[in-house]
């Protein structure tokens, strides 16, 4: 008759026997590991120690399953203490439940399979009456009764191995989460029935740990995500950071909400700029989320760990973790959302303000323009009747003369206030632009070339007409060509492009000249600003531009930088788009 497990308790390898007061004590050591918030590995190390050490046995294994984390964790005694951590294919029951055995074909995983399902026949010696198995000599064969063999049908488990005393022992972390303890001995008959009742005991205490950590943990990594979550909102609640400086300062906050900070780095794209966290590179293990701004992606927020640790899972990164990435990009979203809407509030309160003020202007230039047209009108007509008297002295022909050309210099500067404050309606007829400025350039290409000047034309085809004043139009073409001309005094590359867009038509004029600061930006279509010396301009060219656009029912814009010249956009509605207007604005009315 093959030799059972069973062992009469008289006959004991050790002397001593398990106290209350020592398993009570071992238990407040288990329990105390799973509330110190230790990594997983570092846990098991402690408590494998512990039983280790109390047990006397030669290695101690656990086998669990953590979500999609299937592992094996053994500590051993001799020939030195080691821990080996290895990824294991469990097997997955119909109802969820996790299995912690393999499907091999070996006596150990027919003990471990047997144990974890409580499949057992308590008329085995093997088995104790709540399912543990233990045997103290493993190297012989153990005998089956019918209803337990192998799956091949074999009569006999073969166990075998380096150990002589094997314990397997199931305990629960959950209702779906099914763990294993082992306790192995290279001494045969290494256990007592005393020891296995007490060790089942203590595997109970130690699913209760493993629940208590993951708990615990839980409850930190949910933590450290609404640390990071109220730190970004910290973050953006500042109106005075740069968008930039925001960025940086939320991607430093992203690695320490992760599982895994100690080797995770972040960083943060939007719009082709980057804000990384140091040492941050690609990785194969990586997580991110778009940044979606007015439904056009703009950047990602990425996380990536930069080394590979062995408990990583299949599933690296947590539910929890992507949902968070996702709510990170979702308020970088919201952020980069409120400080664009926020800029652009502030331009257009800019350009009401110039407006205002440039319609202010307009109507005090009007106003002097028609209280001078008058008396400059007399002036005119005396001098005129004065130089057609018989036996005027020559000197004072002279003096008449220069009095008739500064009235006549005098009404065209109010002829240009008029154009200005839009007195002067414009003679309006379907324009090409592209023919426009062929015929304007023409009279400037040889005062350009002699300036060193390039002119490029970049002009549209099919380009549709414009409904405007011919001589207006051609005047906006001379004065932003001529200021352009004047910016560059050592030469240069003018352009002239033209295109059209939402039923507008776009005149470009951009130079390579000394440009502009934002300062004289904002004055540029004041009435006599002009930044060059006294005689060489009224300063009511850009104006006079302001004027003739804005009657047409257009806008202007202006770019400029110091020492890379300007560039002027004139938008002006196309022939259809104008009528439409105008019914329109005539309903409104």
């Amino acid at each position: 008759m093959l030799e059972t497990s069973r062992r009469d308790d008289s006959v004991s390898s050790k002397d001593r026997q398990i106290r209350i007061e020592d398993s009570v004590k071992l238990s407040q050591d288990i329990l105390h590991c799973a509330r110190g918030g230790l990594p997983r590995a570092e846990f098991l190390e402690e408590v494998t120690n512990l039983l280790l050490d109390f047990s006397e046995c030669d290695a101690m294994e656990i086998r669990l399953s953590d979500g999609s984390l299937h592992y094996c964790w053994e500590v051993t005694r001799r020939p030195g203490r080691g821990i080996r951590f290895d990824l294991a294919q469990w097997i997955v029951e119909e109802d969820g439940t996790v299995i912690p055995a393999t499907a091999a074909d070996s006596g150990l995983e027919w003990v471990c399979r047997h144990v974890a399902r409580q499949q057992f026949d308590s008329r085995l010696l093997c088995f104790t009456d709540t399912g543990s198995f233990w045997t103290g000599n493993t190297a012989r064969p153990l005998s089956l009764l019918a209803t337990a063999r192998l799956e091949g049908g074999s009569e006999n488990l073969h166990i075998g191995g380096q150990y002589g005393s094997l314990i397997a022992i199931r305990f629960f972390v959950t209702s779906l989460t099914v763990g294993l303890l082992l306790l192995k001995s290279r001494q045969p008959d290494s256990f007592s029935a005393e020891e296995v009742e007490f060790y089942e005991g203590l595997a109970q205490t130690l699913g209760l740990a493993v629940a208590d950590r993951r708990a615990e943990a839980a409850v930190r990594e949910r933590v450290k995500e609404l640390t990071c979550l109220y730190g970004i909102s910290n973050i953006a609640e500042s109106e005075t950071t740069p968008l930039s400086g925001m960025l940086q300062h939320m991607v430093h906050l992203l690695p320490p909400a992760w599982q895994y900070p100690e080797v995770a780095a972040a960083r943060i794209s939007l719009d082709g700029d980057a804000h990384v966290t140091p040492e941050f590179r690609e990785s194969r293990y990586r997580q991110s989320a778009d940044i979606v701004v007015s439904g056009r992606t703009r950047g990602k927020v990425e996380v990536v760990y930069l080394e590979e640790r062995p408990e990583f899972p299949v599933d690296v990164f947590l539910p929890e973790e992507e949902k968070l990435i996702d709510a990170v990009a979702r308020e970088v979203s919201l952020i980069v959302e409120r400080r664009e809407s926020q800029e652009e509030r502030s331009k257009l309160n800019h350009q009401l303000i110039h407006a205002d003020r440039l319609a202010t202007i307009g109507q005090l230039a009007a106003g002097v323009a028609h209280e001078l047209n008058e008396p400059l009108g007399s002036i005119l007509g005396f001098a005129q009747l004065a130089a057609k008297c018989p036996d005027i002295p020559r000197q004072a022909q002279k003096d008449i003369d220069r009095i008739v050309s500064a009235s006549l210099y005098a009404r065209d500067v109010i002829k240009k206030l008029l154009v200005f404050a839009r007195q002067m309606p414009p003679s309006v007829a379907p324009v090409s632009l592209n023919q426009v400025i062929a015929d304007g350039l023409h009279f400037h290409e040889a005062r350009c070339a002699k300036a060193g000047i390039e002119i490029v034309r970049n002009l549209a085809d099919g380009l549709p007409k414009v409904e405007a004043d011919p001589a207006q139009v051609n005047q906006v073409l001379v004065n932003l060509v001529v200021n352009a001309v004047h910016a560059m005094p050592e030469g240069g590359t003018l352009t002239i492009s033209t295109r059209s867009e939402d039923g507008k038509v776009m005149l470009v004029i951009g130079d390579t000249g000394v440009g502009m600061s934002e300062e004289m930006i904002d004055k540029i279509f004041l009435p006599f600003f002009t930044t060059k010396e006294i005689d060489e301009g009224t300063g009511l060219g850009l104006a006079v531009v302001h004027g003739i656009v804005t009657s047409h029912g257009g806008s202007i814009d202006v770019e400029s930088q110091f020492g890379k010249g300007s560039r002027f956009t004139v938008h002006l509605p196309t022939c259809g788009s104008r009528a439409v207007d105008d019914d329109e604005h005539g309903r409104r009315q």
